[in-house]
């Protein structure tokens, strides 16, 4: 069941109109190897990212590309994968989502980047960045 209401749980991807997204609004980002949410063409490449909730899962589809899933609602408790990144003009406490992701999403923008997450601790992405 969808609403007419559209989220954006993976900031610079398509919208999401499933009715939890709302639970999950600008939870991920991309960010390069600096750890700077990505922009430019990268950025743009985004825009390509089709976003789902289903089952407990983000559901990730992008042209020639197959699915992947993130599993919603982690318990972040792993110190190791936590980072801080730079989105606009804030610093934010992430999580990363690991090395598939990372290929993943790198195929998708040609540039090498990583998938986070907004640690449950840190504070919501402010826009406009």
């Amino acid at each position: 069941m969808t609403s007419s209401a559209v989220y954006y749980p993976v900031l610079g991807c398509a919208a999401c109109d499933h009715r939890q997204a709302n639970a999950y609004q600008y939870r991920w980002l991309v960010v390069d190897d600096k750890g700077h949410a990505l922009t430019g063409q990268a950025g743009q490449a985004l825009l390509g990212v089709s976003v789902d909730i289903k089952m407990g899962y983000l559901v990730l589809r992008a042209a020639g590309m197959l699915r992947m899933d993130i599993p919603l609602d982690v318990i972040e408790d792993d110190d190791s994968v936590r980072r801080s990144v730079q989105i606009g003009t804030q610093q934010s406490d992430v999580v990363d989502e690991g090395d598939l992701a990372a290929v993943w999403f790198g195929h998708v923008t040609g540039v090498l980047c990583r998938l986070v997450k907004l640690h449950p601790d840190a504070q919501p992405i402010q826009l406009p960045l």
